[in-house]
């Protein structure tokens, strides 16, 4: 079994910077893709990007295109989501999760094989 565990949220001022990690244990990480979702109180769960294995693609849904960078370093087994530009509208709980799959994008959260609990990012104007 894999444990993700999300780290590094917090408050920030509009258009201030955050970098969030997603720390994998209990085995390696580094052949599935991971996700990063965030859900605000009240809508739905977004799918805001995807880093493929090898870190050599990535997605980014166009809502963060631009300010979100998603990295990974296997050799840690830990996946980022740098966030930069941050607005009002990017709080909610940012979480990762990870596929066995090949490409950066797979939107369907339900369909991964490990979750982490979610970190809260707020973002005050």
């Amino acid at each position: 079994q894999v444990q993700l565990v999300e780290s590094g949220g917090g408050l920030v001022q509009a258009g201030g910077s955050l970098r969030l990690s997603c720390a994998a244990s209990g085995r390696t990480i580094s052949s599935y893709t991971v996700g990063w979702f965030r859900q605000a109180p009240g809508k739905e769960r977004e799918f805001v990007g995807g880093i493929s294995w090898n870190g050599g693609t990535t997605y980014y849904a166009d809502s963060v295109k631009g300010r979100f960078t998603i990295s990974r370093d296997n050799a840690k087994n830990t996946v980022y989501l740098q966030m930069t530009s941050l607005k009002p509208g990017d709080t909610a709980v940012y979480s990762c999760a990870a596929i066995a799959y090949t490409g950066p994008h797979y939107p369907n959260y339900d369909e991964y094989n490990f979750w982490g609990q979610g970190t809260q990012v707020t973002v005050s104007s």
